[in-house]
């Protein structure tokens, strides 16, 4: 079934191949056009009236949640965001689809499948209760740590996120790696991610969290298996396959 669709990404390299998969997976589908902030998209959205949005929660000047709360074309939304610790929920309570950044190939394939489906309904749903419950959320959790405690021998050091290379699971506590320095903190890496921004700190594997901005190069063995050399470590580090799509734009 024929259907229109508009992107509001305010990253270039993300709409980019966001829209390319979407071509794939669904031929039929008409890309209006791509929009680069928040305002862009609403104005898009009024004139061009697609049947399906795209929208990245988190844009310059008006957030995805702004455009919803000011649109009178009813369309179909899929919100595009990078704070999956605490939206999932609201989100699975609506009529609605979402996409985690970076987006994994089988979640998109989803994604489509539940849009076709509800484009031959043509019913677009009240997302009012959603966008409320999105903006409790983003309001309960925009603090995410800045600093951290950290132990090394007897010695307690307050290490900024920043300095941080990666965080590596020890049975009930987590290693903290910086430049310079190997740390401990007395919390299991499973209760520590919730805590960390996830748009910088990128789980790699199911005992792994790596700084991004450490990241250096993603190289492959040629059967699948990535490795990561960071900036600052001489240590590699091994991508786990459930991790592997977070690499394809690199």
């Amino acid at each position: 079934m024929t259907a229109r669709a508009l992107i509001a990404e305010d990253e270039a390299h993300v709409a980019v191949d966001l829209r390319a998969r979407l071509a794939a997976l669904w031929p039929e589908l008409e890309i209006v056009g791509v929009a680069r902030n928040g305002a862009e998209a609403l104005e898009r959205l009024e004139a061009d009236k697609p049947d399906i949005a795209f929208l990245d929660i988190k844009m310059p000047g008006m957030s995805g949640l702004d455009v919803v709360r000011q649109l009178e074309h009813p369309c179909l939304i899929v919100f595009v965001t990078a704070y999956d610790q605490f939206a999932v929920e609201a989100f699975e309570r609506a009529a609605v689809d979402y996409l985690v950044k970076p987006v994994a190939d089988e979640r998109l394939k989803r994604t489509v499948a539940r849009l076709r489906e509800a484009v031959k309904k043509s019913v677009a749903p009240d997302l009012s209760a959603l966008v409320a419950s999105l903006q409790d959320a983003m309001g309960a959790h925009s603090g995410r740590i800045k600093w951290i405690k950290a132990s090394l021998g007897d010695t307690l050091r307050l290490v900024s996120i920043d300095e941080v290379c990666y965080f590596q699971s020890a049975d009930k506590y987590t290693t903290v790696r910086t430049r310079d320095a190997e740390l401990l903190v007395r919390m299991p890496i499973k209760e520590l991610i919730p805590k960390l921004d996830p748009q910088q700190f990128w789980q790699i594997h199911r005992g792994t969290v790596v700084n991004a901005r450490q990241i250096l190069t993603a190289t492959s063995d040629g059967d699948g298996h990535l490795t990561l050399k960071l900036r600052d470590r001489p240590e590699s580090l091994a991508v786990s396959r459930s991790y592997a799509h977070l690499f394809k734009q690199m």
